[in-house]
């Protein structure tokens, strides 16, 4: 389904739900008005309600939850890892996961070699890291991160890439809880519905034994 379809979709439950919470008005002297028809149109205006309200609420409450928690995942983060200063020993074979030299910018390009580091805690290590050189020479220079003990580890956790993702966890829950809502209403409806054709076949088995006799009911 594309964009476009799917708003059209959206819309036309919206519609269906205005229609619906109308009926609150217009059924209340009706003669021909049902109860369910009632209870289905405060069901459909406590759903609204609950999502115009509730929602957002909840994505404010998880996406200020999560800020934190990541924020404080980039404090952690710096204090724990350290930009360290690595020397070339010498360039090793190519890895197929990195970055292809002629589809990427000299900033993107990582190439993997042997190097030497000493760590923040003084040890020195000689192992195999990522550097963010094209063309590594024996005796360049590159930095990377370590812990304390110099073992290497991801790049810390930004401030904006951790607020970018409290955002989203907030979108996300505001969603998900709009798509518990509704499915909740569609339950409840759907309820109504099995239960109202059930009495009618009930109705129509009492009927039935004198449906079309002549003169019945005068």
């Amino acid at each position: 389904m594309n964009d476009s379809a799917r708003g059209y979709h959206g819309a036309g439950k919206g519609v269906r739900s205005v229609r619906t919470i109308s009926g609150l008005w217009r059924w209340r002297h009706n003669p021909l008005r049902r109860r369910t028809d009632l209870v289905e149109a405060w069901v459909a205006l406590a759903a609204l309600l609950l999502v115009l309200l509730v929602t957002p609420v909840i994505g404010f409450v998880i996406g200020s939850v999560a800020e934190d928690a990541l924020q404080q995942s980039v404090k952690d983060q710096r204090q724990s890892r350290h930009l360290v200063r690595a020397t070339v020993v010498r360039e090793l074979d190519r890895s197929p996961l990195e970055a292809d030299p002629e589809s990427s910018t000299g900033r993107e390009a990582r190439t993997q070699v042997l190097a030497d580091w000493t760590a923040p805690d003084g040890t020195a290590h000689h192992a195999t890291a990522m550097a963010d050189l094209k063309t590594p020479h024996t005796g360049d220079h590159f930095t990377i991160w370590t812990d304390a003990h110099g073992t290497l580890v991801a790049r810390p956790l930004d401030s904006a890439t951790a607020t970018t993702h409290a955002v989203l966890a907030g979108v996300g829950a505001a969603l998900l809880t709009a798509g518990i809502v509704e499915s909740g209403r569609r339950l409840i409806v759907w309820r109504m519905v099995r239960r109202r054709y059930t009495r009618w076949d009930q109705a129509w088995d009492r009927a039935g034994p004198d449906w079309g006799r002549t003169g019945h009911g005068c």
